[in-house]
């Protein structure tokens, strides 16, 4: 393997803890990509704005060709979503003269805090607060996503012709409205296209927000698989395993 395939597929894929520290600063970079996308949805366009979405959209095309180089199967790259989401983000990110046609699309970006799930194993042992509330992170972090994304996609098809969707706030107080049933009607979307849009937000935006509580509010468990037939999850308090009958012994730090 060529040594800068080998540096790479030691930064994206290793166990080392500079690939550990490489990866959590993608996942910053991720956040920090949609903080920004959300903070200039309120900004005219500026020289400046365009510049460091230049600079922007160079970093995220580096790091999908270095996904890209190190796959053992790049044609199968193309099959995820999120692959096609990057594309989209580093287009819209290269072409700022294109202008607000284009632009929405770096939202998509925010699909690509899916792919940080690669960092569960990691989390887990650096944090202990990840571990007691992995299911309730994980679940929120789907909500999270959806929200965004069909914020994006609201505002995108919405702004400039719907005058109640100025900017990125009045698309995400629509999707959250709609999310939860509460529909106030003072921001609506017209047409067909505006209709879909809305049952899609509320067919899935409500099946994330009922996982969310379901995590939220069910007994919580503790993860220790099980020798026998590997069953992760249990009761904190389990001696035998559901699923297979066998004994376990889960690390108890005792209580009252």
């Amino acid at each position: 393997m060529p040594p800068l395939s080998a540096r790479l597929s030691g930064l994206y894929e290793g166990s080392t803890d500079r690939a550990h520290r490489f990866r959590y600063g993608l996942l910053v970079f991720d956040i920090g990509t949609v903080v920004w996308v959300v903070a200039t949805s309120f900004l005219p366009r500026h020289a400046w704005i365009e510049g460091v979405d230049v600079a922007l959209g160079l970093v995220v095309l580096l790091d999908f060709l270095a996904r890209l180089a190190i796959s053992r199967d790049r044609f199968r790259e193309f099959r995820h979503l999120s692959t096609w989401a990057d594309i989209a983000a580093v287009v819209s990110f290269l072409a700022p003269v294109v202008g607000e046609g284009v632009g929405f699309l770096r939202i998509l970006r925010t699909l690509r805090l899916l792919r940080t799930y690669q960092l569960l194993d990691r989390m887990r042992a650096d944090s202990a607060f990840f571990r007691d509330n992995e299911d309730a992170i994980l679940a929120g972090t789907n909500l999270a996503v959806f929200v965004f994304v069909m914020t994006g996609i609201v505002y995108a098809t919405q702004h400039g012709s719907n005058p109640a969707i100025g900017n990125a706030v009045d698309a995400l107080y629509f999707t959250v409205t709609s999310l939860t049933t509460t529909g106030y009607g003072d921001i609506t979307l017209p047409g067909t296209s505006g209709r879909l849009i809305s049952v899609a937000v509320m067919i899935f935006g409500v099946t994330l927000f009922l996982r969310l509580a379901q995590v939220l509010f069910r007994p919580p468990k503790v993860r220790f698989p099980c020798p026998a037939c590997g069953l992760q999850r249990h009761e904190a308090d389990a001696v035998h395993c559901k699923a297979c009958g066998t004994r376990l012994a889960i690390p108890d730090e005792g209580g009252d």
